[in-house]
C-alpha cells in the first residue's frame, strides 16, 4: 500500500500580543482546517480516522512550540507535525515585544493499493 496524498491546506496563524509560538501554530492549522470541508476519506470508502495529516508549519522559533498541543486541535486523522524556522516575527516599534506569523501547510493522505501491483 502507498499513501496517496489528496488535498493540501494552507493557514495562517498569530500571535499579535503575547508572543505565543505555539498559539500561533493552533491558530495555522485551524485556518487551513476551517476553510474546508472534505469528504475525501468517505470518497474512497475509508472512516476519516484512517487520514494521514502531514502538517508542516514554519515558525520564526520552533523550539518554542510546545508540540504536545497541536494534534488536539485535529477533529480525526492522524497528524504528523514538522516544525521548520519560518513565518515572522515582527518587532513592535517601541521594543516592548513581537508579533508572531506562522505558516501551515496539512497534506491529507490516504493508504491506497498501488495500481501497479
Amino acid at each position: 500500500m502507498a499513501n496517496a496524498p489528496l488535498v493540501h491546506q494552507f493557514g495562517t496563524g498569530t500571535s499579535i500580543r503575547s508572543r505565543d509560538y505555539t498559539a500561533a501554530c493552533v491558530r495555522a492549522i485551524r485556518d487551513a482546517l476551517w476553510h474546508n470541508s472534505l469528504s475525501v476519506a468517505e470518497v474512497f470508502d475509508s472512516p476519516r480516522e484512517a487520514m494521514m495529516i502531514d502538517v508542516q508549519l514554519g515558525i520564526p522559533r520552533p523550539e518554542e512550540v510546545d508540540t504536545r498541543k497541536l494534534p488536539d486541535v485535529f477533529p480525526y486523522g492522524k497528524p504528523r507535525i514538522t516544525l521548520t524556522r519560518g513565518g515572522l516575527e515582527i518587532l513592535k516599534p517601541d521594543g516592548s515585544g513581537a508579533s508572531v506569523i506562522a505558516n501551515a501547510v496539512l497534506t491529507v493522505s490516504l493508504a491506497r493499493e498501488s495500481d501497479n501491483g
